[in-house]
């Protein structure tokens, strides 16, 4: 047996490979944990031209193929279809579509410019502003008082 392994000294290799996690691995799960979690209010990213094809497309396809439940069916029919279309006959979706792509760089602008400006003051605070009021006030008549002494 010369240079052979026992079945012994496979188990125990394949589980000193096994405790160990790859690279890859750890690359993954930091990759995960470091993720940023996502903003609800950020805007949505605009359709292109072809997803706004497909949604008028779907209601078309669905009129006429009532019992069509498939979505690749669907989505196969709607593909082939706008690679068929000219460019002059996609010029609506185009139009569209940088409509929209327009109206999303606006809210973007605004919500970058948001989260620029970071936490609103009244969330910085622990104390009211009537409280802050109330200490001056104090302080004031304090001061007061002791003009009186003297």
């Amino acid at each position: 047996m010369k240079g052979g392994r026992s079945k012994s000294d496979t188990k125990s290799a394949k589980l000193s490979v096994n405790k160990k996690p790859t690279k890859g691995a750890a690359a993954a799960a930091a990759k995960k944990s470091g993720k940023a979690a996502k903003d609800p209010n950020k805007p949505k990213r605009p359709a292109s031209a072809f997803f706004v094809f497909m949604e008028e497309f779907r209601e078309q396809y669905k009129k006429e193929h009532p019992k069509n439940k498939s979505v690749a069916a669907v989505g196969k029919a709607g593909g082939d279809k706008w690679k068929s279309l000219s460019a002059a006959e996609k010029a609506p979706y185009v139009a569209k579509a940088d409509k929209r792509k327009v109206e999303y760089e606006k809210k973007m602008k605004a919500y970058n410019k948001e989260q620029a400006e970071g936490p609103k003051e009244e969330e910085e605070s622990e104390k009211s502003v009537s409280e802050v009021n109330d200490e001056d006030e104090d302080d004031e008549e304090g001061s007061a008082e002791d003009d009186d002494d003297e």
